[in-house]
């Protein structure tokens, strides 16, 4: 499946399946987001589902993990084939057909593990123990074609949601419209009929069978300080009806921020202002993991009345939740691309420089994890288990923005523009810090990935030292 608004499909479906008990497992890949950007995680995760959702499994997996110690850290294909296929080969007949949903795969940020995904599940078509059907969403990108080019023609079926009759699509937006923007006129007071039906015509058309359009012009309208006839007419005058889908949803998004970010301020005051948008909004857009707005501010050192004025101010875009202990996030992923390309966002206040980001957050890191000490979290004595430490007590002594720190440091220094002085911060860090980190680490259960950074940093430093 392929097309703008998979993601709430195939969302909504799990859900439906695991209501009526059909789902196996399910896998939502958002690129940039911690274990669920990449398939280190993607096996052993839909193994541990089908444990749960297929109990005469649970023997099988469980004894693949005990003859094999060292599985969770081994390549895709002996996960696959050690975990999955050969427990659901020996599993007794099921009649039933369980569906898995994998979201987002092109979301996955390596191209060769997408095809590699692709062609281990297909193998699935030949169990005649289970009956498993997998429902795959994706945008149309290059290696998501390529690789089902290389299946036999049954092993898969595709379902394109631009090929929906656009009429179809257009009377949905319409409904959605009409459903969503009626209440308004009653809690404002507005005349009848609003919106008119012309109006809801000329929606239609710029949303151009993007329901994410709807939803944001929607977002605009009801949130606007202007008032919802105000916000209606701006979006209407924002962008003409001949343009193509994407430069109305870029648009919308322009005027939005203009508009409802900026407004009617001095150019010195909006110049400050789209500068805390792009360190603010732009690190949430390159970071690997959410975090709640508190942690946010703490990470970025700043105030956290003012992280919290700023990211309400653009609820139209941003999830804001108002459970403060709940994370941060994009509505969607169109305006992560808008933001980082300057062809789409016309207006270079809201540009994003992604490597100017991910340099600015890896010295913020740097700037934390070098406040590590030895037994942070004050530890009764030696040899003390990981799972003899309450929980409460590892989040007080690490809070998860110094947690972020402890993890991503490297992977936003090797994404960044580093010079010759972040280069020194890292040895000198690595002298006088490096055993609190990997006590840092350990604590927070992340000591396998630091190993890995620790391979990867000694690699590249080794090449790279001459160059500084």
């Amino acid at each position: 499946m392929a097309g703008t608004g998979k993601s709430t499909i195939s969302r909504t479906i799990a859900r439906e399946l695991a209501e009526k008990k059909r789902l196996a497992a399910s896998f939502f890949f958002t690129r940039g987001k911690k274990d669920i950007s990449h398939s280190r995680m993607f096996f052993t995760t839909i193994a541990a589902q089908l444990a749960i959702s297929l109990p005469v499994l649970r023997t099988s997996i469980s004894d693949a993990i005990d003859n094999n110690a060292h599985i969770f850290e081994q390549g895709p294909r002996e996960q696959w084939n050690q975990l999955i296929l050969n427990p659901l080969k020996s599993a007794p007949t099921q009649s039933i057909q369980l569906i898995v949903v994998i979201d987002a795969l092109d979301e996955c940020d390596s191209m060769g593990d997408i095809q590699l995904i692709l062609q281990l599940l297909t193998e699935a078509k030949d169990l005649d123990t289970v009956r498993i059907k997998i429902f795959l969403t994706s945008r149309p990108e290059i290696p998501i074609f390529d690789g089902f080019r290389q299946l036999s023609g049954g092993a898969y079926q595709d379902f394109i949601l631009h090929n929906i009759p656009i009429d179809t699509v257009n009377a949905d937006i319409s409904t959605f419209f009409v459903q969503k923007l009626s209440p308004l006129k009653a809690i404002y007071g507005l005349g009848t009929p609003w919106p008119d039906e012309q109006t809801i015509e000329q929606l239609v058309e710029r949303a151009a069978g993007l329901f994410i359009y709807a939803a944001t012009t929607l977002r605009f309208i009801q949130d606007g300080i202007d008032g919802p006839e105000e916000q209606l007419s701006l979006v209407l005058s924002a962008t003409k009806s001949s343009l193509s889908a994407t430069e109305h949803l870029d648009g919308i998004y322009t005027t939005l921020l203009q508009h409802s970010f900026l407004g009617k301020r001095s150019s010195q005051e909006c110049e400050r202002l789209a500068g805390r948008f792009r360190e603010m909004v732009g690190s949430i857009v390159v970071m690997f993991n959410t975090m709640p707005a508190r942690y946010l501010a703490q990470l970025l050192q700043i105030p956290f009345n003012l992280v919290s004025r700023t990211l309400n101010s653009l609820r139209s875009v941003l999830h804001v939740p108002e459970d403060e202990s709940q994370p941060v996030r994009l509505f969607h992923l169109s305006f992560r691309d808008f933001l980082q390309d300057s062809e789409r966002c016309s207006d270079p206040r809201f540009q994003i420089d992604e490597k100017e980001r991910h340099t600015s957050l890896f010295r913020k890191c740097m700037l934390h994890i070098s406040q590590l000490q030895e037994n942070i979290c004050d530890l009764w004595g030696p040899g003390v288990l990981i799972t003899e430490i309450p929980n409460d007590t590892i989040q007080k002594c690490i809070p998860p923005h110094i947690q972020y720190a402890c993890r991503y440091w490297f992977d936003h220094w090797l994404l960044g523009n580093p010079v010759e002085e972040d280069l020194k911060t890292i040895r000198e860090f690595l002298e006088q810090h490096f055993l609190h980190w990997l006590e840092g680490l350990s604590l927070i259960g992340e000591v396998s990935n630091g190993a890995h950074m620790i391979i990867a940093l000694e690699e590249i430093l080794s090449v790279s030292c001459n160059a500084y």
